[in-house]
């Protein structure tokens, strides 16, 4: 993948657009990797690397070697999933670089500008927290002494992502504006919502396997009107992010606030093998997908009820296509959340292998190994085949024309927990692809989860008549009610 091995050429093109004369590698090699190479204003040519294990800045001097701007353990990439993403841009004619960029220690993201010749690093003040898809015009680009303009897309816990603008005369009122020179071009949601409602993520360093230690960004319960009852703690939900080579994002999630307004924490887990923390963590999950994440988001749920930040009674875990296999990997391999929810999950990875697109053809070769070799590590690391080792209920949501996850996945997970007696639930969501589109059926699928955790922990939780109706199999009759009418809505 380009995030494990790639190379930089450079070479001469004719008017044709053929190469001419020597193609000469420039940069990257075998465990390196390099992404977004440009010309600079000054001729010189600019890129990412991780030669030092972090991806940073660098500059082809005229000698041919290449030079760090500022040599740091921050990430000034990210894993290059997309074509034309950018995340920096070499301005006033070649003497300074405005930036993104992500420092483990700290949630999220950050803007700065990187004085060429000092080498000193400007965080700007911009009152996100969060962004990508840098952008940058004007005659400040290619002038030491003139305007810029600069877009992105940006947020913060609070501030949904917005494509942002920033204009300025120069470099120097680059580097002290403020929050108030910002303004929003066009934002992706236009709720106004009282702060006092919104849970606002803190980044949390916890021990896990071997000495080591993980990342997460918590979410503590925050909803002005209600408070716990003496001795009582919130129940937790952990997120896990798809990829898996990917990582948490800080943005306002309306999503994640649904459940944090109604008494839940968030731990959202950047597990070994999450971006934003150097080339060394990122290999972590490298012949480990299905043990490193299964572990670090069972150690982060454990770190917490020891802790006493959450009650350990009330452990769940959620995630969608890579997180949803970490989900199921969770609870068919370990023995630690009371519940959890699959959304378009993967359940057989073997299939993945066998029936997946160009891009990823070979990605599992290094999170498990290569395929047909290692098949019956692959048996071994699919949930599917170990459904009967599952001991707390599960909820599955998937939709009828998942190309990537096929529902028959989804189906036989279902059928192997409602067999053994489990509570379980299957929502299949007819038209819905990898990832649901539809209003209804997003809504259905947040409230459908929450309903069922409260069914099958014991607190009181809705499901609207409105949206599809949901069956929760095996559920225990409470007093009062029929298994049926505790089980069912219409």
């Amino acid at each position: 993948m380009p995030w494990d091995d790639t190379m930089l050429y450079v070479s001469d093109v004719d008017a044709a657009g053929h190469l001419m004369g020597v193609v000469q590698q420039v940069a990257g090699g075998k465990d390196q990797s390099v992404q977004q190479p440009q010309w600079g204003p000054d001729g010189a040519l600019y890129y990412i690397g991780d030669a030092t294990g972090w991806w940073n800045l660098y500059k082809l001097e005229s000698d041919g070697q290449p030079a760090a701007l500022l040599p740091m353990s921050a990430e000034f990439g990210s894993p290059p999933w997309l074509f034309g993403c950018h995340s920096y841009q070499v301005v006033s004619g070649g003497t300074a670089v405005l930036a993104v960029f992500s420092d483990p220690s700290a949630a999220g993201s950050q803007l700065g500008v990187i004085d060429i010749t000092s080498k000193a690093l400007t965080w700007l003040d911009t009152g996100y927290t969060m962004f990508s898809r840098l952008a940058v015009v004007g005659a400040g680009v290619e002038s030491e002494d003139g305007d810029l303009t600069v877009v992105t897309i940006a947020g913060s816990a609070s501030k949904a992502s917005a494509v942002v603008q920033l204009q300025v005369p120069n470099l120097a009122a680059l580097l002290c504006s403020k929050p108030s020179d910002w303004h929003v071009i066009k934002t992706s949601s236009d709720l106004d919502l009282d702060p006092a409602y919104i849970s606002e993520p803190q980044s949390i360093e916890f021990p896990t396997e071997d000495g080591k230690t993980a990342f997460m960004n918590f979410y503590p319960p925050m909803n002005k009107d209600y408070d716990f009852p003496p001795g009582e703690l919130p129940a937790l939900l952990v997120e896990i992010h798809g990829g898996p080579t990917s990582s948490a994002s800080t943005v306002f999630n309306l999503g994640y606030q649904y459940w944090t307004s109604r008494g839940y924490a968030i731990a959202d887990v950047n597990y070994g093998g999450s971006t934003g923390f150097g080339r060394a963590y990122r290999n972590r999950l490298r012949g480990n997908w299905g043990v490193v994440d299964v572990d670090d988001c069972c150690n982060a749920a454990r770190y917490l009820s020891e802790k006493g930040s959450v009650d350990g009674n009330r452990l769940c875990i959620t995630g969608g296509s890579a997180g949803g296999y970490t989900t199921l990997a969770c609870m068919a391999f370990r023995d630690v959340f009371s519940a959890g929810a699959a959304h378009y999950g993967v359940a057989d990875v073997e299939l993945l292998a066998k029936d997946t697109h160009k891009f990823e053809s070979r990605y599992l070769d290094l999170l498990i190994g290569p395929y047909p070799a290692e098949k019956e590590l692959y048996q071994k690391r699919s949930p599917i085949h170990s459904a009967n080792n599952i001991k707390a209920p599960v909820a599955i949501f998937q939709g009828d024309e998942d190309e990537i996850v096929p529902p028959e996945q989804s189906e036989e997970m279902w059928r192997a927990l409602k067999n053994k007696g489990l509570p379980t639930t299957l929502m299949m969501y007819k038209g819905e692809q990898h990832g649901f589109r539809k209003a209804e059926s997003i809504r259905s699928a947040l409230e459908g989860e929450f309903y069922f955790y409260g069914k099958v922990l014991g607190f009181d939780a809705t499901y609207s008549n409105d949206l599809q109706p949901m069956t929760i199999d095996n559920l225990p009759p409470t007093e009062g009610h029929t298994p049926l009418e505790e089980a069912e809505i219409r």
